[in-house]
């Protein structure tokens, strides 16, 4: 089933929250990071506002997350096939967009190589 409206802006609201809690900036700074205002960050934080995409974007770049990763909360896109390890590659802050996608390649090839059966 899928979640109202409601409840996905609510969603994003409490991931950026939890992102930015534990990366540990603060509201304000965040905002600034991002390009937007504390009021308008604090009503996304609420679920009170739907951010666009874009401002999603500014929101990742401020956290150093992938902003895939706020686009599957957000609903915007379709969780990656990989699953949790994926989306646990793709929110981890302490690593470049480069060294994410490095990692994901070499997780997705071993995947393939494991579904493809054994070789001859």
């Amino acid at each position: 089933m899928d979640k109202s409206i409601d409840e996905a802006v609510a969603d994003i609201g409490d991931y950026i929250r939890r992102q930015r809690n534990t990366a540990k900036i603060s509201l304000r700074q965040l905002a600034k990071l991002a390009g937007v205002s504390n009021p308008y960050l604090s009503q996304i934080e609420r679920g009170l506002r739907k951010p666009s995409a874009e401002i999603l974007k500014q929101i990742a770049k401020g956290l150093r997350i992938s902003a895939e990763a706020l686009y599957v909360e957000a609903g915007i896109l379709q969780e990656r096939a990989g699953g949790a390890l994926a989306d646990a590659i793709v929110a981890a802050p302490d690593l470049t967009e480069r060294q994410k996608q490095v990692l994901l390649d070499v997780y997705e090839s071993f995947r393939r190589e494991n579904t493809a059966g054994p070789e001859e």
